[in-house]
C-alpha cells in the first residue's frame, strides 16, 4: 500500500446535505430554489411534459457527443454519460449509456461548489474539465467530465454534465493503463476541477496542457471539443424549457422528479421482506507479478424502505485494482438502476437516498490517495456493482409478487486489451492507440422465466453496442480472423446464462509489432456466478499464437477459424501485463457469459435440444452439464434423458453422508419462496425451511446452517469453458463447490471459489453452508 499523502484528504469528495451545502455557499453565487409549496401546486400535465423534456436534454446532449467525437469508445460503443443536476448537484435526470458514472458525477459538483465558488468563481459562460476520481466525475483518470452551470435570471439553477472514457491521457503505460503499477503517480495525472471555458470561451492554456499529456493528442482535443458542445446543447435545451414553462416551474419539476423516485423506491422496498444478503467476489492478481487473489465482500440489509450495504471486510487497496469511493458508488448504481429503478424514471438524485454505504478507508473499492486506480471501474468499482446484484437479486427472488427483476451476474467483468503502434497504410505512417471494445458483446445472467441474452451487452451500460469489425479494420492496421459467439460460455443453469465470445486479430497494415496491454479478472475464479443453484459463465482467457503459420494458411485462401489451425506456439496471457504482438501472430480474447439460474438438471430437455442446434451449448456438453441425451436426429431422447439425470443425482448423491437416512419433510404447499429450491414455512423460531421439490426439512429458525451435501471438486467440473489452469494465475487453490438437498439432490448453490472461501451460512442471505460445518 502507497504512503498516505498529507493534504490529499481535501479531495476527497462525499455525499452532501442539501442544505448544509445550500448555507456555505458565498453570497456572490445567488442560487435558485423553489419551495415545497411551489413543488406541490404542480399540475400532474406540465410535470409530465416538462419531465419529459428533461429526459430529451440528455438524449441530445448525447447525440451532440457522438456527431463530435471521434473516438469509437464514443461513436461506436457509448461508454459515456450526461446529467441534468439541480443547483446544488443532485441529479435529476441522467442519460442511458454508461451508469456507474452516475455515481461519481454529483460529488465532482458538489466538490467544486466548496472549492471553486470563491476562487476561481462559478459563473454563466463557465465549464470546468475534471478526471479525478478522488473529487468524482469519473471513476479513473480516462473518464474525463467537463460539466458547466446553467443561470437562470443571474441565479445559479442547475447543471448539465458530460463525461466519457478516453482512449490515453498520458501515464507510464499505453491507453493509461500501467499492470504494473503500486501507486497513482505512474498513471495518468487526475486533475481536479479545472475552468476549461470562461466566458464562453475554451481557454487554449488549459485545453493545452490537457492534450499534451496524451499520445493520441488530436483525438483527446476533439473529445474535449465534443463535450463541450454537448454541454452548450444542452444548456441551450434547458433555457429553452426555462423560457417557456419559466424557471419556477422547471426547477419545481427537477425537484419532484428526484422526490417521485425516491418515494418509489421507497415504496418497493417496503414490499420485500427485512434481512441480510451477503455474497463476496476475487480479483485475480492485483498488478504485474501478483499471483494472490483480492476479496471484496458486502453485507447488503434492508429495514423498511432503506438499504445499507456495508463492505466491512474488503482487502486493503493493492497494486492496481482500487476504485475510490465514487467507484463504489458507481457500482452499486451499475446494480440498483436496472433491478429495483428499471420501472422509475432514473432521477439519481432521488434513488441515492435510499441507501448508504458503509466502507473501511484504504480498501480495494474505497480507496485512500495514492492508490492506483486506473482498472477501478472495470475492476473492483464493476465486481461491487455484480455483488451488490446477488445481493438485490436474492432479496427480490423472496419477493411475494412475481415478476421481479432477478438475475444471475451478467458476464463478470471487462477484458481490456489496448493496441497500439504505427499504421503504414498511408502515405505517411501515423501512430495510433485504441481499445478494444469488443467484449462489450457480454453474455447476460439468467432469470427466473429466462435465459440470459446471448452477447446482450453489458450490465451498466443499456445502449451500450459492439463496435463493427469492419469500422475497426478500418481505422486500425489489424485483421479480424473471426468474432463469433462461443458455445458453453454461458451458465448452465434451469435458465442458461447468456452466451460470450471471442475475437482474434493480427496486424495487417503495419510491418512493426503492435504493443499490447492486458488488464482483467476473472480468469481464475469465476465473477459471473449464478443463482439459486445455477452455475457460473466461462472463465476469461487471453492467448497470442508465436511463430504462427498465418501467412501461409492465409496464402492458400483459408480463413483460420482456431489457433490450432495455424500453428506456432500459443502463448497464455497473464491477467495484468505487457507484451506484443508481432506480424504474423495472433491474439485472441475470450470473454464472459452470464451465470445460469437454477438446476441444470430441471432444464426442458427441449430447451437443451434447441441451445445445441443454436450452438449455444456443444452437443457433447449437453449431456455432461444437463443430463440431457440427444438421439440422432438431435431431438431429445426423453427416457435416456431420465436414466442419466438419475445416475447423475446418484453421483451428487455417494458425495456425502448427509444424504443417507429418512429425512423429515415438511408440506411446502403452504411455504414462502425463497428462490427456485427453497421454500420457508412458518416464521421466527418457528420456521422451516424445506426444498421446494421434494420437501426435505433443510432447516429451522431464522439462523443457522442447513442440512446440505456439500462436494468440491476440481474447477472444470463447472464446465469445459472455466479455465483448467487457475494455477497459471495465482497461487490460491481454486475448487468448484456445490449444495445440495439431502432428499432429492438438487443443486441448491453452485460456484467457483478460492479452497479458503468461507460460505455464508446465515438464513437469512440464503448463501447455503456444510452441513457438516
Amino acid at each position: 500500500m502507497a504512503m498516505a499523502v498529507p493534504g490529499s484528504d481535501r479531495f476527497s469528495s462525499r455525499p452532501v446535505d442539501p442544505a448544509t451545502l445550500a448555507a456555505s455557499l458565498p453570497g456572490s453565487l445567488p442560487v435558485h430554489t423553489v419551495t415545497q409549496e411551489q413543488i406541490d401546486a404542480l399540475d400532474p400535465l406540465t410535470y409530465e411534459v416538462v419531465r419529459h423534456r428533461l429526459w430529451s436534454v440528455t438524449d441530445e446532449m448525447g447525440e451532440a457527443l457522438k456527431r463530435m467525437s471521434g473516438s469509437p469508445i464514443v461513436t461506436d460503443a457509448n461508454d459515456f454519460d450526461f446529467a441534468v443536476s439541480d443547483e446544488l448537484g443532485q441529479e435529476v435526470q441522467v442519460g442511458l449509456y454508461n451508469t456507474m458514472l452516475v455515481g461519481a458525477v454529483d460529488l465532482a459538483i458538489y466538490w467544486t461548489l466548496q472549492h471553486r465558488a470563491s476562487n476561481p468563481g462559478i459563473a454563466e459562460g463557465d465549464m470546468f474539465l475534471c478526471n479525478d476520481p478522488w473529487v468524482g466525475g469519473g471513476l479513473h483518470q480516462n473518464d474525463a467530465m467537463v460539466y458547466q452551470p446553467v443561470f437562470a435570471d443571474g441565479k445559479l439553477f442547475g447543471w448539465t454534465s458530460a463525461i466519457a472514457h478516453q482512449p490515453d491521457l498520458g501515464g507510464v503505460g499505453l491507453g493509461s493503463f500501467s499492470p504494473a503499477a503500486q501507486d497513482v503517480f505512474s498513471e495518468s495525472l487526475p486533475t481536479p476541477p479545472t475552468k476549461v471555458v470562461r466566458d464562453g470561451l475554451l481557454q487554449d492554456d488549459v485545453a493545452d496542457m490537457w492534450v499534451r499529456r496524451s499520445r493520441v493528442p488530436l483525438m483527446i482535443g476533439l473529445d474535449l471539443r465534443a463535450k463541450v458542445g454537448a454541454n452548450t446543447v444542452g444548456r441551450d435545451r434547458l433555457l429553452a424549457v426555462i423560457a417557456q414553462y419559466g424557471a419556477d416551474t422547471v426547477k419545481a419539476v427537477m425537484k419532484r422528479m428526484m422526490t417521485d423516485a425516491e418515494s418509489r423506491l421507497r415504496g418497493k422496498l417496503r414490499g420485500l421482506p427485512n434481512g441480510t444478503w451477503r455474497a463476496t467476489g476475487y480479483q485475480d492478481q492485483s498488478h504485474t507479478g501478483d499471483r494472490n487473489l483480492h476479496k471484496i465482500t458486502v453485507a447488503m440489509s434492508k429495514d423498511d424502505d432503506h438499504l445499507t450495504i456495508d463492505f466491512t471486510g474488503t482487502d486493503p487497496q493493492t497494486g492496481v485494482i482500487n476504485c475510490t469511493y465514487a467507484g463504489m458508488r458507481g457500482g452499486v448504481m451499475l446494480a440498483l438502476l436496472p433491478l429495483l429503478a428499471s420501472d422509475i424514471p432514473w432521477s439519481a438524485g432521488g434513488l441515492m437516498r435510499c441507501f448508504d454505504l458503509v466502507a473501511e478507508e484504504g480498501t480495494i473499492n474505497n480507496a485512500s490517495f495514492p492508490a492506483a486506480v486506473s482498472r477501478g471501474p472495470i475492476g473492483p468499482a464493476w465486481l461491487t456493482g455484480n455483488l451488490v446484484a446477488e445481493c438485490l437479486s436474492q432479496m427480490l427472488d423472496r419477493a411475494p409478487e412475481p415478476g421481479m427483476h432477478v438475475q444471475a451476474t451478467c458476464c463478470g467483468t471487462w477484458d481490456t486489451a489496448v493496441i497500439a503502434g504505427l499504421d503504414e497504410r498511408g502515405p505517411v505512417p501515423n501512430p495510433f492507440l485504441s481499445i478494444m471494445m469488443d467484449p462489450m458483446a457480454g453474455g447476460y445472467g439468467a432469470q427466473p422465466e429466462a435465459d440470459g441474452m446471448d452477447t446482450g451487452g453489458l450490465f451498466c451500460i443499456p445502449m451500450g453496442r459492439v463496435p463493427d469489425v469492419e469500422m475497426t479494420e478500418f481505422l486500425y492496421p489489424v485483421l479480424a480472423l473471426w468474432r463469433r459467439e462461443e458455445p458453453d460460455s454461458g451458465g448452465p443453469g434451469r435458465r442458461r446464462g447468456g452466451v460470450s465470445a471471442s475475437m482474434a486479430i493480427t496486424p495487417h497494415g503495419t510491418s512493426f509489432p503492435i504493443g499490447l496491454v492486458l488488464a482483467s479478472a476473472g480468469k481464475a475464479v469465476s465473477q459471473n456466478n449464478g443463482l439459486a443453484g445455477g452455475y457460473p459463465g466461462n472463465t476469461g482467457v487471453e492467448r497470442i499464437a508465436r511463430g504462427s503459420d498465418l501467412s501461409a494458411v492465409l496464402a492458400d485462401g483459408r480463413l483460420p477459424a482456431d489457433l490450432d489451425e495455424i500453428g506456432g506456439e500459443q502463448e497464455t496471457c497473464p491477467c495484468y501485463g505487457e507484451t506484443y504482438v508481432a506480424p504474423g501472430e495472433v491474439f485472441t480474447m475470450f470473454w464472459q457469459g452470464g451465470g445460469g439460474y437454477g438446476d441444470p438438471l430441471t432444464r426442458d430437455p427441449e430447451d437443451v435440444a434447441r441451445d445445441v442446434r443454436e450452438l449455444k451449448v456443444g452437443a457433447e456438453n449437453a449431456p455432461a452439464a444437463y443430463g440431457v441425451v440427444l438421439d440422432g436426429g438431435g431431438a431429445p431422447d426423453l427416457a435416456a434423458t431420465e436414466r442419466l439425470r438419475g445416475e447423475m443425482r446418484d453421483a451428487r448423491r455417494s458425495r456425502g453422508a448427509s444424504g443417507d437416512g429418512q429425512r423429515a419433510t415438511v408440506d411446502v404447499s403452504r411455504g414462502r419462496r425463497l428462490d427456485d429450491n427453497l421454500v420457508a414455512v412458518g416464521a421466527g423460531a418457528d420456521q422451516q425451511v424445506a426444498c421446494r421439490h421434494c420437501a426435505t426439512l433443510l432447516g429451522t429458525g431464522t439462523e443457522g446452517a442447513l442440512d446440505l451435501v456439500r462436494h468440491e471438486g476440481p474447477a472444470t467440473d463447472a464446465g469445459p469453458q472455466i479455465a483448467p489452469d487457475a494455477d497459471f494465475y495465482v497461487d490460491q487453490a481454486v475448487q468448484f463447490r456445490q449444495y445440495c438437498c439431502p432428499g432429492c439432490f438438487t443443486a441448491i448453490s453452485t460456484a467457483v471459489v478460492p479452497a479458503d472461501h468461507v460460505d455464508d451460512i446465515t438464513r437469512a442471505s440464503r448463501v447455503l453452508a456444510d452441513a457438516g460445518r
